[in-house]
């Protein structure tokens, strides 16, 4: 099965003799941003069908003329065992529920069925069907070790082993309509991740992304749900929420640590039953925009501490991507100088400059509180500074003398935890032991560099060589 085939999104098929059953189904389920609905009233139709489309669930009708609805059944089981068939059918029969679902059904439901039972039974086949094509893809890319398409990538600079993990896991969630929560420190790059997400889910609607941060409820619910004409004093014209702006696409919720409870209460309404209220209005409108969140704060710590619902957590981490920070794959590093240095002499109107060998090392060694945003601003201030020549380190090692100042001793902890604190289980060392410790770890931090080791100590050069000789 071809990628295409892949990320176009999977039909449910409904089979059965009577055309309003049929008809009534279908327009059940697509009321349900179900979009993606076949019927067939001839069974004989059934298995050419499946074998030449994306199918994900069949509802199946046990009696029919022509081919059975066992049989189909059987056939289905058999030759597609990644569709889902659902059985419904007017036999509420013990023996025959039992035989079914022992040839392979996924579910087995007694006409007349209930709306919400069919539409519940749907969306869980839809879901396995899905867990199991991200199972099977993510098997093949972990044995293939490649990133099938690069391009929605081309935006993202890295060719780390943590970098490839995260394309190759973004490429099996894409075709999900599942949410998807995307965590990482502040400028790791989520948003980017998240519109690599919606290029491969291949989905015909816009990306719209909002930053929900700071967002009191009321401008929540306006800016995300929209309003009536007169539902405020002031709204003298009705308004489209983003929700609707981005149907059949991807709605990303950046900073989503941040949400007020009221609006948490709101946005688990919508992942749950794909609907929401515009302010003023007492009729509910029907979603089928995918939500991508992302955050730089620890959900699970908040969860805890009664800040942020738990109901809603799991909701949004049907799928998880978690972005390494840049200390993390400092092998990206040079990639990353490289395409910073183009692009900042592109916009500055400059030739490309040169930099020195030393200066990979200089950046290797540092921590990067505000990972590749900051790598981005430190190359795009050395050039704007630049005139001739190789490109000078020193404003480099100012922001990392700087930054060495106001935490002296180790980087802060992965994922905005509080920064790792040096810890001596024995004797306290002297200053002098200390001194020994640190100007070691700054020489390993450097290869052995003393013109980096120095700036990351925060001394001059000349001061580190007499310690080395005191030393020596």
């Amino acid at each position: 099965m071809n990628r295409a085939r892949h990320c176009a999104q999977p039909t449910v098929l409904l089979v059965d003799d009577e055309e309003h059953i049929l008809f009534s189904s279908a327009a059940l389920l697509r009321r349900a941003c179900i979009r993606e609905v076949r019927t067939l009233s001839d069974s004989r139709c059934v298995l050419p069908l499946v074998a030449a489309e994306n199918v994900a669930a069949v509802v199946l009708d046990l009696f029919m003329p022509h081919v059975s609805g066992k049989e189909l059944l059987a056939g289905l089981c058999r030759d597609h065992p990644q569709i889902q068939v659902i059985v419904m059918t007017a036999a509420d029969e013990l023996e025959t529920a039992v035989e079914c679902m022992r040839i392979g059904a996924f579910d087995y439901l007694v006409k007349p069925v209930e709306n919400a039972r069919l539409i519940s039974s749907v969306s869980k086949a839809l879901e396995m069907f899905t867990l199991k094509h991200q199972m099977a893809h993510l098997e093949q890319n972990l044995f293939d070790g490649r990133v099938e398409r690069p391009d929605a990538f081309a935006a993202i600079v890295g060719a780390s082993g943590k970098m490839q993990a995260v394309f190759q896991y973004c490429e099996v969630i894409a075709c999900s309509r599942q949410p998807v929560l995307v965590t990482g420190e502040t400028g790791t790059g989520k948003e980017l991740v998240a519109r690599a997400i919606h290029q491969l889910s291949g989905a015909p609607g816009r990306f719209v992304p909002v930053n929900v941060a700071g967002l009191d409820d009321t401008i929540f619910t306006d800016t995300l749900f929209g309003h009536r004409k007169g539902a405020f004093t002031g709204a003298d014209e009705a308004r489209r929420g983003l929700i609707e702006c981005a149907a059949d696409g991807t709605l990303f919720l950046d900073e989503i640590g941040d949400l007020s409870e009221s609006s948490q209460v709101k946005l688990l309404r919508l992942l749950q039953d794909h609907e929401y209220y515009p302010l003023g209005s007492d009729t509910p409108k029907k979603s089928a925009a995918r939500i991508v969140a992302s955050t730089n704060k620890d959900i699970r710590a908040a969860v805890k501490r009664g800040a942020f619902r738990n109901d809603l957590f799991y909701r949004l981490c049907a799928h998880r991507v978690l972005i390494p920070p840049l200390r993390e794959r400092r092998e990206d590093i040079p990639l990353l100088v490289a395409h910073f240095l183009r692009s900042s002499a592109a916009g500055l109107g400059k030739p490309l400059p040169s930099y020195p060998p030393e200066l990979l090392s200089l950046l290797r060694a540092y921590h990067f509180p505000g990972n590749v945003r900051e790598l981005e601003a430190m190359v795009l201030d050395a050039v704007a500074r630049h005139g001739s020549g190789v490109l000078s380190m020193a404003s480099f090692r100012e922001v990392i003398r700087q930054e060495s100042a106001d935490s002296p001793l180790l980087p802060p902890g992965r994922h905005g935890e509080a920064p790792v604190t040096l810890l001596f289980p024995d004797n306290l060392p002297s200053l002098k032991e200390m001194e020994a410790r640190l100007v070691e770890e700054a020489l390993r931090r450097s290869n052995g560099n003393q013109g980096i080791a120095a700036s990351l100590l925060g001394v001059s050069r000349t001061a580190l060589n007499k310690r080395l000789n005191r030393k020596s």
